[in-house]
């Protein structure tokens, strides 16, 4: 395994207590969401009040060895999220910059009662004013290209749509509560710069540390259970052909690129900047190209754009 990823199997409390202060730049991390679970070795089942004094223990220790200008996102379910972010914010003193959710078109269906959709994604802050945000690399592409616009696209917002990670998808693994990459992706990139280290206590099914692998980043992964932290070893060592799921909108080719030159540049920018990270969705995005644009790319285009794609 790549020296700079780190699968390290223990108690999430006592492995961050080994931790210098203030050497992580970023945290992402799904923790247990006291459900009653099976994570093999480890039952996910406390008492209320339990649950929440080990959330405060490790939260306690995130906030220690994040740096001064550091983040940390945190996964959580709707029965403990604002006890969660009442501990982030009136007993460690962290700020809150967003609440993000997670929407998905598949999950657990009810016979009695709405069938859940989402996940909650809680971001906050060490620091009010001084945090890594590269919005530039998170952008998604415009529904309409104007040149007034930010040819890089817009904000993503904080409804985020990415698959649910299906058991019939090829990059499923055994774990219960496994995360898509691309929700990963887009937190990694935003909060984040190039070998940055970027922990995850508990690491689980090492989405996290496959993400950093890909990003160049440096990454920390703690899990309780050893056949996760095998299970993330094997993962790191599987081929790379893109992130296992991706926001559609990625895929989005704007209206109204009418001016050659200006469809040409934003053609390869769109590859470059948007499917970076995801190589197999190129062709389904220049054939809606050529779906859209079909009577105004002209052969010149055709080389251009197509050619430089099957290199």
């Amino acid at each position: 395994m790549d020296k700079e990823l780190i699968a390290i199997c223990g108690d999430a409390i006592e492995e961050l207590k080994k931790i210098p202060d203030k050497s992580i730049n970023l945290i992402v991390t799904d923790p247990p969401y006291n459900l009653n679970k099976d994570y093999g070795n480890n039952q996910d089942k406390l008492e209320f009040e339990e649950y929440l004094e080990f959330s405060r223990a490790w939260l306690k220790e995130a906030k220690r060895v994040l740096t001064d200008d550091g983040t940390l996102y945190v996964f959580m379910g709707m029965r403990y999220i604002s006890y969660i972010y009442t501990i982030l914010e009136q007993e460690l003193g962290m700020t809150f910059n967003s609440w993000i959710t997670w929407f998905y078109t598949q999950g657990i269906g009810k016979t009695k009662g709405f069938s859940p959709r989402h996940d909650d994604i809680l971001m906050f802050t060490k620091h009010s004013k001084k945090f890594v945000f590269n919005l530039d690399l998170i952008r998604v592409p415009q529904k309409y290209y104007r040149s007034v616009n930010n040819m890089r696209g817009a904000n993503p917002g904080n409804v985020w749509e990415f698959s649910h990670m299906h058991y019939c998808n090829k990059n499923r693994k055994k774990h219960p509560t496994q995360k898509p990459e691309g929700l990963y992706e887009r937190m990694i990139l935003a909060s984040s710069n190039e070998g940055d280290t970027i922990l995850d206590p508990f690491v689980g099914s090492g989405t996290l540390l496959r993400v950093c692998q890909q990003t160049g980043r440096k990454g920390i992964g703690i899990d309780i259970n050893p056949d996760y932290i095998e299970m993330t070893k094997e993962r790191l060592q599987e081929p790379f052909n893109g992130f296992d799921s991706i926001d559609e909108r990625m895929k989005r080719v704007p209206n109204d690129l009418n001016d050659a030159d200006v469809r040409t540049e934003y053609i390869q920018n769109h590859m470059a900047w948007f499917l970076k990270n995801h190589p197999d969705a190129i062709e389904e995005f220049l054939q809606e190209v050529k779906t859209k644009y079909s009577s105004k790319i002209s052969d010149y285009e055709q080389i251009t754009l197509f050619a430089a794609n099957n290199k």
